[in-house]
Formats: structure tokens, C-alpha cells, sequence
């Protein structure tokens, strides 16, 4: 069976040794030991990539958790597709959310700008004459 140095992971995935050894103290990964050298299974290699895809769709560590923790459960995946679906589904919402929020906060700076702008070329008016 292949197993995976931390170093090794980390450069295959764009982290730190520090940020495996967190997810670890977390008990997201649970590397065998060689003496003082940890050694990661596939599986591990797995969630620890599934993890790092939650960080990019804006997931916390415990919804993370909460999916992973599914993983390699007996039968087919269907709880875990189902509960990423869901988690995916609402962070889509929250996403929409703040976006319509940003778009409307970008308006209102849209605006107070072009206020700015036309008070300055006033002031540049009443100055020259």
C-alpha cells in the first residue's frame, strides 16, 4: 500500500507541513508513525484533498469535517454526495447573498463618488472666477 510523506503532501498540494499537522490535531488525518516520521495512507491523501476543495468553496473546517467524516462509511456514497449537495447548495445562497449586498454597497459608492466629483468641479468653477 502507498503511503505519503507530510513533505510530500504538502508540495502535492500547495500547503504547509504546519497546516497538515493542524488538520491532524483536528483528527481530520490520522498519519501511521515510523518512529518520528509520519506516514499518510490514500485515504488520508483524500481527505485531505477534500478538505482543502471545502477551503476553496468557502466551507468551515467542521462542515469539512462533517462530509469527510462520511467518507469510507460502509456502502456507496450516497449520504455524503447528498450532504455535499446540500452544503454546496447553501453556500451558494450565502454567495448570492453578499453578492447582491456588494452590489448594492457598490452603487451607493458609485454614487456618493459622482457627488464628490461634481462638488470638486464646482468648487474648481467658483475658484477660477
Amino acid at each position: 500500500m502507498k503511503t505519503y510523506g507530510i513533505r510530500e503532501l504538502a508540495q502535492e498540494f500547495g500547503v504547509t507541513t504546519r497546516t497538515i499537522r493542524f488538520y491532524e490535531e483536528k483528527g481530520l488525518l490520522v498519519p501511521d508513525r515510523e518512529g518520528q516520521r509520519r506516514r499518510y495512507s490514500a485515504a488520508d491523501r483524500t481527505k485531505l484533498r477534500l478538505i482543502l476543495r471545502g477551503r476553496r468553496l468557502g466551507f468551515s473546517l467542521e462542515e469539512s469535517a462533517e462530509i469527510i467524516l462520511m467518507y469510507g462509511s460502509p456502502g456507496n456514497n450516497r449520504k455524503q454526495l447528498e450532504a455535499l449537495k446540500g452544503k454546496i447548495s447553501e453556500k451558494r445562497r450565502e454567495l448570492l447573498d453578499r453578492r447582491r449586498e456588494l452590489n448594492a454597497m457598490l452603487k451607493e459608492m458609485d454614487q456618493a463618488e459622482k457627488k464628490c466629483m461634481n462638488a470638486l468641479a464646482q468648487l474648481e468653477t467658483t475658484e477660477h472666477t
